[in-house]
């Protein structure tokens, strides 16, 4: 296993990290004794790094169930801000929820302090003062270690350290933005702002959410769980990107998602990818591409179907800013 320094923390994270969505009863391994036993092995295979959320159903307490005896061995990420609820107020950035947010995610993950704290999804409503502020507060209680971002644009990004530096108030640490050889929008403003303030980057989705694994080729049926939930995953030109991916991991003697993770770890910006296994199967097939490496000739050939800096198609889940959502604020009044 390798490791990597998040950010300006000081923390060394593995190159993968477990993302923990697929531990939750309700969309992933029914089984929390199980989802225990997967979260064992990856911490006996050196994976110290564990990403989950309080949107993510009962990850948070199948998560902290499961590392009772081994707290200190893990990195314990998680995330707040998405809804949790009808509530208008159960959500976002505000100091309010920020404050009622943590001791929720404390009680669900046993445990009395949080390694990385990130904003799920960035909150327009917020001045980012007040979030960092509360945040700042948190650090200097203990409850957390290390705060982040994710899907947060670039230019928020660049605010917000300004805002922290301006203000005395602690910066964030991290940002967990969508990369993938399918998604690399990322490598044109978010990566090289990250590495120029010294941001950890945590990638989520470098597996495509599952069209990366291999699982879907073009003109058969597409059997992911959640291809009835997500447009993207039935985007027939992001299944056609796929299947040339496909095609050259055959011609490099890889399996897909081998080729697909070395790509996200090669990048000099990239801490550590997320990786969601539901299964011991999934688990070990995806530590069996710990060591590979890719060629110069490979990355220029990966850049060849889907350049640099773009994305094919969009991600359901992708971030949308209010001007993208509101047409009012992108239309002159009459």
């Amino acid at each position: 296993m390798q490791y990597r320094t998040l950010g300006r923390t000081g923390i060394k994270v593995s190159s993968y990290g477990l993302g923990a969505l697929m531990f939750a009863t309700s969309v992933g391994n029914p089984d929390p004794a199980e989802s225990a036993r997967v979260i064992h092995k990856a911490l006996d295979a050196g994976i110290n790094l564990i990403d989950t959320a309080d949107a993510y159903g009962d990850s948070e307490e199948v998560v902290g169930g499961a590392l009772k005896g081994r707290r200190d061995d893990v990195v314990l990420a998680t995330k707040y801000g998405r809804p949790m609820g009808e509530d208008p107020n159960r959500q976002g950035a505000s100091r309010r929820w920020i404050r009622t947010a943590v001791e929720n995610s404390l009680r669900r993950l046993g445990t009395d302090h949080i390694d990385l704290y990130q904003l799920h999804v960035p909150d327009p409503c917020t001045p980012i003062e007040e979030t960092l502020s509360a945040l700042t507060d948190l650090i200097r209680e203990g409850k957390i270690r290390a705060i982040g971002t994710s899907n947060m644009p670039a230019s928020d990004l660049v605010e917000a350290q300004w805002v922290a530096e301006r203000r005395g108030l602690a910066r964030f640490h991290t940002e967990q933005p969508p990369y993938s050889l399918l998604n690399r929008a990322a490598e044109r403003e978010v990566l090289p702002v990250a590495q120029r303030h010294h941001l950890g980057v945590l990638v989520w989705g470098p597996l495509g959410q599952g069209l990366l694994t291999g699982r879907v080729r073009r003109g058969r049926p597409n059997e992911l769980r959640r291809a009835g939930i997500f447009k993207h995953l039935n985007d027939e030109r992001r299944i056609e990107a796929a299947e040339r991916f496909a095609e050259l991991a055959g011609e490099v003697g890889l399996p897909l998602h081998h080729l697909a993770l070395a790509f996200v770890t090669a990048h000099p910006g990239v801490s550590a990818a997320m990786v969601g296994a539901r299964t011991m199967a999934h688990l070990d097939d995806l530590l069996a591409g710990l060591d590979v490496r890719l060629s110069a000739d490979v990355l220029d050939r990966i850049d060849e179907i889907v350049p640099p800096g773009t994305d094919v198609g969009r991600l359901d889940q992708a971030y949308q800013p209010p001007a993208l959502q509101q047409p009012s604020l992108c239309r002159r009044a009459a």
